[in-house]
C-alpha cells in the first residue's frame, strides 16, 4: 500500500526458518529445490555464518489425499508410500547439501499430539463452526471424496485436469463444486452430492485484521513486519483473495489416512491437510528441542524471534492467510515476518510436470553426477524464480559450469596455488609492502561481504551470488594486471605480495561462497588449512598466515562435455511425454511427437511508415513491475493493473489482456510501459499508460520483458 508509515520492527535475536513440507508421495525435482529449499538453505547458512541463532525446520508432509492416491496407484498402503518417499527425499536433501536442523515427519506420534491439541484449543475458543454440507460422493467406490479425489475443468483457465482444491496450471485455489464436469479419480465415475458434517474456519470473520496485517504489518497495535519487504506477487495474490472476500473453509475431511479429529462422533474424519501440515513446523521444532534439550517455545512464541517461511507461489494463500489466521486465533504464537514465495521453474521450454515425467529428479541427478552437487546449486541459484518464472536448460547448466565455475573460480584458485607451490614450496609467502593495484583491489573487495549479506536479508539471492562471484572476478583481474609469473623474474617482494593477496582472496571466497557452494567452499578451506568459517573471516587481514602449508593445487571444477549434456537431453526426451517441444532447439519449431508434426509460424506483419529518430524520442518507455492485477467489472477483455515505474505512486493501466492472463499470475512481472500516452477512461477507470505486448500468428499475447530484473523506472531507448 502507498503512503503507509512503517514503524521499525523489533530487531530479532533469533530466526525460525521453514521450508515448505514436501508431499511424501514422490521424489524431489529441481523445481522444488529452486522454489523453496535452495533459497531457504542459502539464507539460513548466511545467517549462521554471521553468528545469528537460527533454526531451519522442514519435514515430510505425510497426510492428505495425494498420499492415498499414490498408494492406490502403486497397489500398496499409505504407510509404505510415506516411508519410501520420506527416506528418499531426506537422503536427497542431505546429499545436495540442504542443511536442515531437523527434517521431521507429520506421521509421527508427536505431530499427531501437537496438531490434535492445536485443533482442540481452537474448538474450545469457539473458532470453528460446524456445518452440514453437500459433498461429492463416489457411488462406485462408495466413499466421500476429498478435494484431491476430484478432477474437472478449471473455471478460471479451462484446464480439464484441475484438482478439487487447486488448479496446478494457473495456480487458482478452488473448491470441488467450482469445477466443471467433475469426475472421481478413484473410479472415473461422475460423483454425486451427499450430506456430511465438517468443522469450518469462518475466514471472513478475520478478513479485516488479516488484510491490515498483510498490507501494513500492524497487528493489535504493534508493528509485526515491514510490508515493503514482501514480494509484490505475494501481496498481490493475498489482496486478490481479500477483494473476492474470504469465505468459510472446511478444516476436516472424510478420510481414513490423516490425523483423526479428536472429538466424539467424528469417526472417519481427519484434520484437513492444510491445518495439519503447517503445524508440522511446530511439531518438528518440538522434536528438535527434545533431541537437543532445548526450548521449543522461544522459536514460535518469543517476540524477538523472526519467522520466515520459504514456499512456492502455489502455497501463498495457505502460508500467508490460513496458517497465520490459525496461529492468531489459537493465541500465543508469533506470525511470519516474511513469506518470500518464489515463482515456478520451467524446464527446456515447458512447465515441469511430475505426471508427464518432465522433470530433472534430484536423487537421479545426484546418482549420475556424483560429487557435482555445487554445479547444480550454482546453476539453480543463478536462475532462482524470485519474481517471475525462470527456466532451466541443460545447455545453460553446461555454460554456467564451464564459463563461470571453471573459468572464473576454478581458474583463479588454481593459478594462485600453482604459483605458490612453484615459487614457495607450497607455503604461504611473506608479503612485503604494497603494489599499485592493491588499494583499488581492497577498496572493492571490502564492500562485497556486506553486499552479499544485505542481498540475502532482502531475499535477493541471485544478486547475493553475483556479488560473491565478484570476489573471484576481481581476483582474476588482479592476477592478470600484475602478472606474477612475469613479476617473479624481476621483483620477488612484489610477487610475494601479489600471491599472498591471492591467498587472502581465496580465503574470502571460502567464506562468501559457502552458503551457495558449501562442498566447494569446504574443499577450498581444506586446501588453505582453514577451519569452519565465520562471516568476519572474509575480511580478516590475518586469516592467511605467512608460512602456512598449503594443500596441493587442485581443480575445484571440471568442464562438462557436449556428450554429457547430450546424454541428459536424450534422457529427458526419452522419458518425457511424446508431444513436447524439442529439447535444446532454441527456435522451438521442431516437435518430438507421435502425431503429425506442428510448425509454429511467425505472423506476417506489414511494415509501417518510416519515422524519424525525433519521433521515437517522444516515446517515454520505461521498465515497470506489476504490483496488483484485477478484472474490470462487466468487461471480459480488460484487466486493471497497478504498475510501479519508479514514481511516488504506481500508475493505473487498463489493458485488454484478460483473455490471455489470469490476474493472480501477474503481480511481480516486469513489463515495458509506454508512460506518456494520453490518459484514457475505459469502463470508468482512467488508464495512465500502455503495457507493450507481442502477438504471435495465433493471436496469443506475450509480455515484452528484460532478460534480467531491472529497477523500476529504467528508461528504454
Amino acid at each position: 500500500m502507498t503512503n503507509v508509515k512503517i514503524a521499525p520492527v523489533k530487531a530479532p535475536l533469533r530466526y525460525t526458518i521453514t521450508a515448505a513440507l514436501p508431499y511424501a508421495n514422490g521424489p524431489l525435482h529441481i523445481g522444488h529445490i529452486a522454489g523453496a529449499y535452495l533459497p531457504a538453505d542459502i539464507h539460513a547458512r548466511i545467517l549462521r555464518l554471521r553468528g545469528k541463532e537460527v533454526l531451519f525446520v522442514c519435514g515430510s508432509d505425510e497426510h492428505g489425499a495425494a498420499i492415498t492416491m499414490r498408494a492406490m496407484k502403486e497397489g500398496t498402503t499409505p504407510r509404505a508410500i510415506v516411508d519410501k518417499y520420506h527416506a528418499l527425499m531426506h537422503k536427497a536433501f542431505v546429499d545436495f547439501g540442504i542443511q536442515f536442523d531437523i527434517y521431521h515427519r507429520t506421521s509421527s506420534d508427536l505431530h499427531k499430539e501437537t496438531s490434535q491439541a492445536f485443533f482442540l484449543e481452537l474448538e474450545k475458543k469457539g473458532v470453528f463452526t460446524r456445518q452440514e454440507e453437500q459433498q461429492y460422493y463416489d457411488p462406485e467406490a462408495k466413499q466421500f471424496l476429498a478435494d484431491r479425489y476430484i478432477m474437472g475443468t478449471c473455471p478460471v483457465c479451462a484446464n480439464p485436469d484441475a484438482y478439487g482444491d487447486q488448479c496446478e496450471k494457473c495456480g487458482s485455489a478452488l473448491s470441488p463444486k467450482e469445477l466443471k464436469d467433475p469426475r472421481s479419480t478413484l473410479s472415473g465415475a461422475t460423483p454425486i452430492l451427499k450430506p456430511t458434517t465438517h468443522w469450518f474456519l469462518p475466514m471472513e470473520r478475520s478478513q479485516e485484521w488479516m488484510s491490515e496485517w498483510i498490507n501494513t504489518g500492524m497487528l493489535d497495535g504493534v508493528q509485526q513486519h515491514d510490508p515493503t519487504e514482501w514480494k509484490p506477487q505475494v501481496l498481490g495474490q493475498c489482496n486478490s483473495w481479500f477483494k473476492e472476500g474470504l469465505r468459510p473453509r472446511a478444516m476436516t475431511r472424510d478420510l481414513d489416512w490423516g490425523v483423526p479429529v479428536p472429538l466424539p462422533n467424528a469417526e472417519g474424519k481427519a484434520l484437513y491437510v492444510w491445518l495439519d501440515a503447517p503445524i508440522g513446523y511446530i511439531s518438528a521444532t518440538k522434536q528438535w528441542a527434545l533431541d537437543h534439550h532445548g526450548d521449543w517455545e522461544k522459536w514460535w512464541k518469543a517476540d524477538d524471534t523472526r519467522l520466515v517461511q520459504f514456499i512456492g507461489k502455489d502455497n501463498i494463500v495457505f502460508h500467508c492467510i490460513i496458517f497465520p489466521m490459525l496461529l492468531k486465533l489459537h493465541g500465543g504464537f508469533i506470525l511470519p515476518q516474511n513469506v518470500p514465495a518464489n515463482e515456478f521453474l520451467n524446464l527446456e521450454g515447458q512447465k515441469i510436470s511430475t505426471s508427464r515425467n518432465w522433470a530433472v529428479w534430484l536423487h537421479e541427478y545426484l546418482e549420475r553426477w556424483p560429487n557435482r552437487q555445487d554445479e547444480m546449486r550454482y546453476a539453480l541459484a543463478t536462475i532462482l524464480p524470485e519474481f517471475k518464472d525462470s527456466e532451466f536448460t541443460w545447455k545453460d547448466f553446461q555454460d554456467k559450469n564451464n564459463t563461470e565455475l571453471v573459468a572464473i573460480i576454478g581458474n583463479f584458485v588454481n593459478r594462485v596455488f600453482v604459483l605458490c607451490h612453484k615459487y614457495y614450496a607450497g607455503l604461504a609467502p611473506e608479503p612485503e609492502g604494497h603494489i599499485e593495484q592493491d588499494a583499488a583491489l581492497w577498496a572493492e573487495l571490502e564492500l562485497l561481504p556486506a553486499k552479499v549479506a544485505a542481498d540475502s536479508d532482502r531475499f535477493r539471492f541471485r544478486e547475493a551470488l553475483a556479488n560473491a562471484m565478484q570476489v573471484a572476478r576481481l581476483g582474476n583481474k588482479y592476477l592478470t594486471d600484475t602478472e606474477p609469473w612475469k613479476l617473479e623474474k624481476t621483483n620477488d617482494a612484489a610477487t610475494r605480495t601479489v600471491l599472498y593477496n591471492g591467498l587472502r582472496i581465496c580465503g574470502m571466497l571460502s567464506v562468501v561462497l559457502d552458503p551457495f557452494l558449501p562442498h566447494t567452499a569446504a574443499k577450498l578451506r581444506a586446501m588453505l588449512g582453514l577451519t569452519d568459517p565465520v562471516w568476519d573471516d572474509a575480511l580478516r587481514p590475518d586469516l592467511i598466515k605467512p608460512g602456512m602449508p598449503l594443500g596441493k593445487a587442485e581443480h575445484l571444477f571440471k568442464p562438462i562435455t557436449e556428450e554429457e549434456i547430450a546424454a541428459e537431453v536424450d534422457r529427458l526426451k526419452a522419458t518425457g511425454p511424446g508431444d513436447q517441444v524439442a529439447v535444446g532447439d532454441p527456435s522451438k519449431e521442431k516437435l518430438v511427437s507421435n502425431v503429425k508434426p506442428l510448425v509454429f509460424e511467425s505472423p506476417i506483419v506489414e511494415p509501417k511508415p518510416v519515422i524519424t529518430f525525433d519521433d521515437f524520442t517522444k516515446l517515454d518507455l520505461r521498465i515497470g513491475t506489476i504490483a496488483t492485477a484485477e478484472r474490470v467489472p462487466k468487461a471480459d477483455k480488460l484487466l486493471k493493473l497497478t504498475v510501479e515505474v519508479g514514481e511516488a505512486s504506481p500508475r493505473t493501466v487498463v489493458s485488454g489482456i484478460a483473455e490471455h492472463f489470469n490476474p493472480e499470475e501477474l503481480p511481480g512481472k516486469q513489463v515495458l510501459l509506454l508512460c506518456n500516452l494520453e490518459p484514457r477512461k475505459m469502463r470508468g477507470v482512467e488508464s495512465q499508460g500502455m503495457v507493450l505486448m507481442a502477438e504471435d500468428a495465433m493471436g496469443k499475447l506475450a509480455f515484452v520483458q528484460p532478460d534480467r530484473e531491472l529497477p523500476n523506472g529504467v528508461e528504454v531507448r
